[in-house]
């Protein structure tokens, strides 16, 4: 699936991203991923993060990855997660506005730090129908007052989020589900594929 590079503003910054999206006679779903750490190397090349987009865009999903302020070609600099959600909202706002999209069908996806963003952007935000974290930092209380569609998966083996914390975290989620992979570190080389599948099943299912 070929994909065309991007720009978009977040707080006047210029960020840099990739849209992979389909050829389509008609309006479809989308879906905006948020890569891992921008200090510990993280970007919107990622491992994970490509193999979701791939997996989204054959199951005739569009998605939007893109780099955080300060990552790659994206302007500005890392800010502890606080103007990174401002990026992951200026990105939804991007997708949402393509005539190729149907902007009541969004998606917001994110690995290890991207998930923490994906999540505390998209739980309460009315353009986002649904929510995927995939090995994601969870301080405490993120997911309170979830009403929309959510999943979050993880590795057994996670030694970055250990399965304890998310364990712990999830305990009173009644809208959403977990699921755990054996044997997965927090990296999940070899599994992507895995990582990928689930997500693509997830959004299928609640965008569709």
């Amino acid at each position: 699936m070929p994909e065309r590079r991007i720009s978009f503003k977040s707080d006047g910054l210029e960020l840099e991203g990739c849209l992979s999206l389909p050829e389509t006679s008609h309006p479809i779903p989308g879906a905006v991923l948020c890569h891992p750490h921008p200090l510990n190397g993280g970007s919107m090349d990622n491992n994970v993060i490509l193999a979701v987009s791939r997996a989204l865009a054959a199951r005739n999903i569009a998605a939007l990855r893109f780099n955080f302020r300060g990552v790659g070609r994206s302007q500005g600099s890392y800010d502890g997660g606080v103007g990174e959600k401002d990026d992951a909202l200026a990105a939804l706002a991007f997708l949402a506005d393509r005539d190729e999209i149907d902007s009541s069908r969004l998606g917001l996806v994110g690995y290890s730090f991207g998930g923490m963003v994906a999540l505390s952007s998209g739980i309460q935000n009315d353009l986002v129908k649904a929510v995927a974290g995939i090995s994601p930092v969870l301080p405490r209380g993120i997911l309170e007052k979830v009403l929309k569609p959510l999943i979050i998966i993880y590795g057994t083996e996670d030694e970055i989020v250990p399965p304890s914390t998310i364990i712990k975290e999830t305990a009173g989620l009644e809208q959403g589900s977990v699921q755990a992979v054996e044997g997965v570190d927090h990296f999940w080389w070899g599994y992507e594929a895995k990582a990928a599948e689930i997500v693509a099943d997830f959004l299928i299912k609640n965008l569709i």
